[in-house]
């Protein structure tokens, strides 16, 4: 059985023992985390798409590891006015593995 979820304005397709990594979650590692927003589930042949979401649907995770992302760089720079900057940022991300889909 697979689902299709929103968390952090993204949207990630997950079936049971997948591990997605989604943008930070408030809650602590080894917590167990449900996801309501269930936009569309199902097995084989048979789904089911939800306007905009599937009533009685959810999805359960564990978190696994809480960390920054890796680092993007910014580089602004233009040209013959001896005007750069360099800047650099790490998204904080949380790392989930799912349990359970119920749909």
């Amino acid at each position: 059985m697979f689902a299709v979820i929103q968390t952090g304005g993204k949207q990630y397709k997950v079936a049971k023992d997948d591990v997605i990594i989604v943008e930070k979650l408030d809650a602590e590692t080894g917590k167990t985390v449900s996801f309501t927003d269930v936009l569309l589930c199902g097995k084989e042949g048979d789904v089911k798409v939800g306007a905009p979401l599937v009533k009685g649907a959810e999805v359960k995770g564990e978190i696994l590891e809480q960390r920054k992302g890796d680092k993007v760089l910014v580089f602004k720079k233009k040209r013959r006015q001896n005007y750069r900057r360099k800047r650099g940022h790490r998204q904080n991300e949380t790392v989930v593995k799912i349990t359970a889909v119920k749909g």
